[in-house]
């Protein structure tokens, strides 16, 4: 049984009183959720105060982003090896928005999935089709390749410490949503293609849904086989809607 993760990337948002006043929230929503793994991805100036919040807690601690580089003359960068001193245990890699703002290859999220494994954290690798490639119905194309980078550089194996999770770029901030039904034929297709390599590896991958989950949605999404949980935007920004998330994955998963 895969454990369900949520995990809420909180983007450019949020300030020290915000921070203080969301996780106080969540610490005391999650403490009777013990079926399901919480991560929260602040910006890199709150991680220090959110790590020292959720001390004591089973919340866990994620960057949004870092550098493929171990360390030197890289100015505004953050290594793998800063995230974890400063009490990270996992890193979002290749989210939709470094790709697309920031021009990240393949190859370079493929270098930061493995520079985030070599100093301890869990890659949670995003991959996803904008709305043009799904039109011209790339998706699994676009997907497979995406996978394939990371696949060739790291190997299937590195996938067992590892999350990827599914980003249909045309349903984030759109107020589209892809349906339970398209959401699960992708997933199926990703722990497709980890299981042309490795078909224990791909039984136990978490993957997450990451287009626009949230409390109204969140139970049909998580209901089907493959969705293992969800990488969540700006419903982790308010604490009601991010504990219902993790309400419904703890309730859907064990039942």
């Amino acid at each position: 049984m895969r454990q369900p993760l949520v995990a809420g990337n909180w983007k450019m948002n949020g300030s020290r009183a915000f921070a203080g006043e969301l996780v106080t929230a969540l610490r005391e929503g999650v403490s009777a959720l013990d079926r399901v793994e919480a991560v929260l991805c602040p910006s890199f100036v709150l991680l220090p105060l959110v790590a020292e919040l959720v001390g004591g807690s089973t919340l866990q601690v994620g960057s949004q982003t870092l550098s493929e580089h171990d360390e030197g003359a890289y100015t505004g960068e953050v290594s793998g090896a800063m995230l974890l001193d400063f009490g990270c245990r996992y890193a979002i890699v290749g989210h939709s928005e470094r790709r697309e703002y920031y021009a990240e290859t393949d190859r370079q999220i493929a270098a930061k999935f493995a520079a985030a494994q070599r100093h301890g954290l869990t890659p949670i690798l995003c991959v996803g089709e904008t709305l043009q490639q799904r039109e011209r119905e790339e998706t699994e194309s676009v997907i497979r390749e995406q996978l394939e980078v990371v696949l060739a550089h790291v190997g299937v194996a590195a996938f067992q410490k590892a999350v990827v999770a599914y980003e249909p770029v045309w349903a984030i901030g759109t107020g589209k949503t892809a349906t339970p039904e398209q959401a699960q034929a992708v997933h199926a297709f990703i722990r497709h293609v980890v299981a042309e390599r490795d078909s224990e590896v791909a039984e136990q991958l978490r993957i997450l849904y990451g287009g626009s989950m949230k409390a109204a949605n969140a139970a049909g999404l998580l209901a089907k086989a493959d969705i293992d949980g969800g990488l969540i935007g700006g419903a982790s920004l308010k604490a009601e809607e991010f504990l219902s998330i993790c309400r419904q994955a703890s309730e859907v998963k064990a039942g």
